[in-house]
């Protein structure tokens, strides 16, 4: 295997990994943020901003992700 096989093989697993990281993570945070707003309406509100808040820092994690793969891919100087 050469070395830009091996890289290629190693972003896809980054980008591979870290979307499905990303969507387990988001899908996870969704469902408890549905069961506290059944639980409690009242809190509804504050709990959908901390979810935002939490939905884009798991995203920024999976781009960085993708970044450093891009990097690898493209900026390699092997």
């Amino acid at each position: 295997m050469t070395d830009a096989g091996a890289i290629a093989i190693a972003c896809g697993l980054i980008i591979g990994l870290g979307a499905i990281g990303a969507c387990m993570g988001i899908g996870a945070m969704g469902g408890r943020f549905l069961e506290g707003a059944v639980r409690k309406p009242e809190l509804m509100e504050p709990l959908q901003v901390k979810m935002f808040l939490l939905a884009g820092l798991i995203d920024a994690n999976f781009l960085i992700g993708v970044g450093i793969a891009m990097m690898l891919l493209f900026a390699n100087p092997l």
